[in-house]
């Protein structure tokens, strides 16, 4: 990657890019995830927040995986949902270009901007 690696390494919470992509997926914790994601029904798929804790425990009975596993999956996603949105500007009202602004702002040292 390159250049590109560096630039993303300056941004808060990417500098681990690298490791990331070095390290292939594990085939058993795919096929876990896989399970997991699976043993959901399409509204809990939709939206996450109605995953509360017996969703969670049927979830996981279902998956033949531990509760542990499934919040683990969940917090994965969750932080995954706010970097993208910072990054790509995503449901931030301004679109694509506003998200790529920040990011660059962010850059340059000046932090976010409204």
């Amino acid at each position: 990657m390159g250049p590109l690696e560096q630039v993303l390494g300056m941004i808060p919470g990417m500098g681990n890019l690298k490791q990331l992509a070095e390290t292939r997926p594990d085939e058993a914790q795919m096929g876990r995830v896989e399970a997991i994601i699976s043993s959901m029904t399409a509204a809990e798929r939709r939206n996450y927040k109605l995953i509360d804790g017996s969703r969670r425990r049927r979830i996981a009975r279902g998956s033949g995986t531990t509760v542990e596993d499934v919040n683990r999956l969940l917090k994965q996603f969750m932080q995954m949902r706010k970097m993208l949105k910072m990054v790509g500007g995503l449901g931030q009202g301004g679109g694509r270009r506003k998200g790529m602004r920040q990011a660059m702002g962010m850059l340059k040292g000046r932090g976010l901007r409204a």
